[in-house]
């Protein structure tokens, strides 16, 4: 029986109607806040569970969740589903086998191994097991289960928002079920990147090729403790050549999608871009930050901060709907789209405000399709509502934009810059337009963002190979 009807209430299981080998179970994925909201109620402020810098010394590698939040879990299916409201615990006893890393979904169970009719106590069996089925926790709770039954409403409890990675953790969310995405990752000599990769595989997003110097990559896998028996590498003497091959991957039908490494991004990208043996298509290639914002209540798509500098009304076109066809990817079937300047009237001065009204216009003409676009809109009226309200904006779009299109280069940088310095934003990154999407990474981005940039790749490349929808071998 489940812990809450259709219609909002909590309900018990009273000892008689308990059975030896019943069951109750929940999962649950380990997000940022989840660490942090525990370690605020207990007080425990372990770096292990806090610290990133300091995780990473340790030999888990990155944060892990405490102990008993997996007991607290258990806790719960035992106050809320088995016996449920009543229960009042008499012991316990737990082992923990393996840590829950960030991203990971837990699974407690709890299953009856013994009733004493004298005392109307039970025994269950308590185990936890991640997303590979591998058991983290297990051991034994005492429990006095309730007489009456008891069916009440719900308790509705408070949002607690922290500034922390909850929309990214939605992405790896969204991206458990497609199968995952050959990767080939290009010259990962670095313990960061390395790792990135790893941990992408590990959740299931992707199946890495590791292309590069394989005695580099074995020094890298050696100083992060990674075991790559499993994982293909592919040598090649240098970063340029890792480039070549990883691309050479893509287009023998062998990776379906890339990873920078240990290179710069220009290295990547200009083999990307070779006009006979790279990667183009008739799509303008684009990048999109896909941002959680702690003060915005939707994922924030932000576009072109690193490809194109001063793009073309045409290039917009396509920056347009790259980042369109991206967040239908993760559910957004009609995207509302601002096209970013300095104010939210047509001025013939302003360029960036000629090429909004433009896109608009082309949206209505059926030349970008998708989403539902405006523009020009300053910032504060394209995120805030009121703001928009104030100057008598009347659009779906003005105050609930979920995609910002800035005019350049220049000012999608600074916007994107802005919100991770001032407003604790983080985000993934990924690059759109070419045959197959293209994860960017940077040396300071931890894994949770490594991971959730795997996840937007994996998620595009299902949604275009579900929708047809790549874009065409440029002609």
């Amino acid at each position: 029986m489940p812990a809450t009807s259709d219609d909002g209430l909590i309900e018990n299981r009273t000892f008689d109607e308990i059975r030896i080998g019943d069951q109750a179970c929940l999962e649950k994925r380990l997000t940022m806040e989840d660490i942090k909201l525990f370690a605020i109620m207990s007080g425990d402020v372990n770096p292990a569970h806090v610290d990133d810098d300091f995780a990473r010394s340790t030999r888990f590698q990155e944060v892990i969740a405490h102990g008993m939040w997996g007991g607290a879990l258990i806790s719960t299916v035992l106050g809320t589903q088995l016996p449920g409201p009543g229960t009042i615990y008499m012991g316990q006893t737990l082992s923990f086998h393996a840590p829950v890393n960030l991203g990971d979904v837990l699974k407690v169970s709890v299953r009856v191994t013994a009733k004493d009719e004298a005392r109307k106590q039970l025994d269950l069996e308590c185990r936890g097991e991640n997303q590979k089925g591998k058991v983290v926790i297990e051991g034994q709770a005492h429990v006095l289960a309730p007489t009456e039954k008891i069916r009440r409403p719900r308790t509705a409890m408070p949002e607690v928002r922290l500034a922390e990675r909850g929309r990214l953790h939605e992405i790896l969310s969204a991206a458990d079920h497609p199968e995952p995405i050959t990767m080939a990752v290009v010259h990962p000599v670095d313990r960061e990147s390395l790792l990135g990769a790893v941990a992408a595989a590990e959740h299931g997003l992707i199946v890495p090729l590791l292309v590069g110097p394989a005695g580099k990559i074995q020094a890298a896998a050696d100083a992060a403790e990674v075991d790559l028996r499993d994982i293909e590498v592919i040598d090649t003497p240098h970063s340029h050549a890792a480039a070549e091959k990883a691309v050479a991957l893509v287009r023998e039908g062998r990776a379906a999608s890339l990873m920078k490494g240990a290179l710069h991004t220009d290295e990547l990208m200009r083999e990307v871009f070779k006009r006979e043996s790279g990667l183009r298509t008739e799509r303008c290639i684009s990048h999109v930050m896909a941002f959680d914002v702690p003060t915005y209540p939707r994922p924030l798509f932000i576009t072109d901060a690193a490809i194109n500098i001063y793009p073309t009304l045409a290039h917009k076109r396509d920056i347009v709907q790259n980042v369109i066809e991206l967040a239908q990817a993760l559910g957004n079937a009609d995207p509302k789209v601002a096209i970013l300047s300095a104010v939210e009237t047509i001025n013939p001065k302003i360029t960036s405000t000629l090429d909004a009204a433009a896109l608009c216009k082309m949206a209505e003409r059926g030349q970008i399709t998708g989403g539902t676009l405006d523009g020009p809109l300053a910032f504060d009226n394209a995120v805030s509502e009121s703001a928009a309200e104030a100057k008598h904006i009347v659009s779906p779009v003005a105050g609930k934009a979920d995609i910002l299109v800035a005019p350049d280069l220049e000012a999608a940088n600074m916007l994107m810059k802005q919100l991770t310095y001032l407003a604790d934003a983080t985000g993934a990154g990924i690059v759109l337009g070419a045959r197959v999407p293209i994860v960017l990474t940077s040396r300071a981005d931890e894994a949770i963002t490594r991971m959730a940039s795997c996840a937007l790749a994996l998620l595009l490349a299902d949604h275009q190979q579900r929708q047809g929808a790549a874009p065409q071998q440029e002609r």
